[in-house]
């Protein structure tokens, strides 16, 4: 698993916990819907800043966001050694 799936999968998780749509989170974030729909399927990967804005319309802090991807990267690698 690369960096930006795991973003994209941590993104949808917090967006559905706070019931926002793509099309919520876009407007709230200043960011194109398609945009939102790119980092979730992890086809882009975000920004600094796009991280920061996007975790403030999730009431999140962007190092709680970043810690989650790590984790999940790490997750992710463990289960790979193991195979």
């Amino acid at each position: 698993m690369n960096p930006e799936k795991a973003f994209g999968i941590i993104l949808r998780k917090y967006r559905g916990m706070v019931s926002l749509s793509q099309e919520e989170l876009a407007y709230q974030s200043n960011l194109d819907r398609t945009y939102i729909s790119l980092l979730e399927r992890g086809l882009r990967r975000p920004t600094l800043n796009t991280i920061i804005v996007i975790s403030r319309c999730l009431n999140k802090k962007s190092s709680e966001i970043v810690q989650e991807v790590e984790q999940l990267l790490n997750e992710h690698h463990t289960g790979e050694d193991a195979n």
